[in-house]
């Protein structure tokens, strides 16, 4: 169970790396590359998905399959980039914004599909945050981004979607967000919460994840700057080991 796994790590206070796969943005001629680093710098969660794929998903973790032996979860940008082949799926409900069709509609479209190839679901409340760019998840899902500055909208936030029974919160920024989340919402919001934290968007660099880290992140997704050079998921994997001994 992957959740399990997240759960018994953060019980133990300890900090967690995912690593963020955009079928649209990672070549097939990437992936042998990709094996040889996880197998020095394996990261806690490998994701596959985004807010707009228009690669075919179940072949793209097909191929993936034949180089990387660990479990897959899938974050979907909606109902129709379920798969059968992942492990798991982020089942998340995008709480700060009040567009229907991502808090409740796409979820009802993929319950019957999850259940029929027994993939297990994670509940997750997907918070969108302010990075001074305009993302793609913002365009597609059609919700304003929570300001940056309104620390109090993004706890009341994060313990709605708590106290609904989801049992991760996942603050992001966005692919290509200009500004990662600053450490006082970080800190804010993980001080109110009793579930993992995930934070993402804007994590460029080593100094970038310790601060995030340092605010109380449980989990940290990185994906943009790896696309570019998976060798830094070695420095990555670094600044992990670094906080868990």
């Amino acid at each position: 169970m992957v959740y399990k796994q997240i759960e018994e790590q953060y019980h133990k206070g300890k900090k967690q790396l995912a690593f963020l796969i955009d079928p649209d943005k990672f070549s097939f001629d990437k992936m042998a590359e990709l094996n040889e680093v996880l197998t020095s710098s394996k990261p806690d969660l490998l994701l596959v998905g985004g807010s707009l794929i228009s690669n075919d998903t179940s072949r793209f973790v097909r191929e993936l399959k034949k180089h990387v032996s660990q479990p897959m979860v899938l974050y979907p940008g909606s109902s129709i980039q379920l798969c059968r082949e992942v492990d798991a799926v982020l089942f998340l409900s995008l709480i700060s914004g009040r567009n229907p069709e991502f808090l409740i509609s796409h979820h009802v479209a993929a319950a019957p599909h999850i259940k029929a190839n027994d993939i297990e679901a994670i509940p997750t409340g997907y918070m969108l945050i302010d990075g001074d760019s305009n993302t793609s998840v913002q365009y597609i899902s059609q919700t304003l981004p929570i300001p940056s500055e309104k620390l109090d909208i993004a706890v009341a936030t994060a313990l709605a979607g708590q106290y609904l029974g989801m049992k991760m919160i996942y603050m992001d920024a966005g692919s290509g967000a200009l500004q990662p989340i600053s450490q006082a919402m970080i800190r804010a919001v993980q001080a109110a919460v009793d579930v993992p934290l995930m934070i993402g968007g804007g994590i460029r660099s080593v100094d970038d994840l310790l601060r995030a880290y340092e605010a109380g992140a449980d989990l940290v997704v990185v994906g943009n700057v790896l696309e570019q050079d998976l060798s830094l998921l070695n420095d990555f994997h670094e600044v992990v080991e670094r906080f868990n001994r």
